[in-house]
């Protein structure tokens, strides 16, 4: 499924997919890769399978990576 991330604003920062990575520690770690390649790592999956800090961890990244407030992370369904 692909995404879209955009700003408060509405403008599409990035389209992608979320993905699910196994750092080198062996933990699973919720991402992100944008179609231009770039690899957003977020936040550790919970050992229960919740994807709640994960996700919290992978959206403080985005604020990282395009230092914009408001980010959100739309489906867009194909």
């Amino acid at each position: 499924m692909r995404f879209a991330v955009s700003s408060g604003s509405g403008q599409v920062l990035a389209m992608g997919q979320l993905f699910i990575q196994e750092d080198a520690d062996g933990d699973l770690r919720l991402s992100f890769r944008t179609d231009r390649g770039r690899v957003i790592e977020g936040g550790k999956i919970d050992a229960d399978g919740s994807l709640t800090n994960a996700s919290q961890e992978l959206f403080r990244q985005f604020f990282l990576a395009w230092g914009v407030m408001g980010i959100t992370l739309t489906s867009e369904g194909r």
